[in-house]
């Protein structure tokens, strides 16, 4: 049973790594399941045991890369305002830096905003994209809320308005970056890009040690 388990698990994996090559060089819609398959070395028949169709695939190919829920929820820090504030900022300048470190990270992303386009076919995977991203958004309006962060937040500024800024910007450097990696080094500016923003969100901002 062992062996037919690693055994699947091993097709699951050789499938997620064909349609990333094919996604890459074709994009998205101009991919077929059969394609993956016959790349792969496997029947179709194979991809239908592991994904219900293409937009489940594409789902699983992009939480390869997504955070998990658990460290989604991880980033509230039991309720800690000023811990969920410096994990919640951690977790952004990580999640740019690693576009430097991590080349399956780096060719998922350009997937996804380069070469793909939301057909129908792929509405299901879209609804799930915009959860995630709806997620993330709350999950910072949440720790942006929490006293004594709200209170620290500048002149005109909401909790709304501060994730919406956050979310922002962490979307236009992953879109900037995979367009021209030449335009910042992720590993040397993305403290200083994101404690920038910092600065102007909150009215005592201090760039962590």
């Amino acid at each position: 049973m062992r062996r037919t388990k690693e055994e699947a698990e091993k097709t699951r994996c050789t499938l997620l790594q064909a349609a990333e090559q094919l996604f890459l060089e074709r994009g998205v819609s101009n991919t077929s399941l059969e394609q993956i398959a016959r790349h792969a070395g496997v029947t179709r028949g194979a991809v239908y045991w592991h994904f219900q169709n293409k937009a489940h695939l594409f789902h699983e190919m992009l939480n390869q890369v997504r955070l998990p829920p658990e460290q989604m929820a991880a980033l509230r820090a039991g309720g800690n305002a000023s811990a969920a504030l410096l994990a919640m900022r951690s977790a952004c300048v990580k999640v740019i830096e690693e576009l430097a470190r991590d080349e399956q990270k780096r060719r998922i992303f350009t997937i996804l905003l380069q070469r793909c386009e939301f057909t129908a076919e792929l509405a299901e995977a879209q609804e799930r994209h915009n959860a995630f991203i709806d997620q993330f958004i709350a999950i910072c309006e949440e720790i942006f809320t929490q006293e004594p962060t709200r209170s620290r937040l500048s002149p005109g500024i909401t909790p709304r308005l501060a994730s919406l800024a956050l979310h922002g910007l962490i979307v236009g450097l992953f879109t900037d970056w995979l367009r021209n990696p030449s335009l910042f080094d992720p590993l040397v500016d993305t403290s200083t890009l994101v404690d920038g923003l910092f600065r102007g969100l909150l009215r005592d901002w201090q760039v962590p040690a």
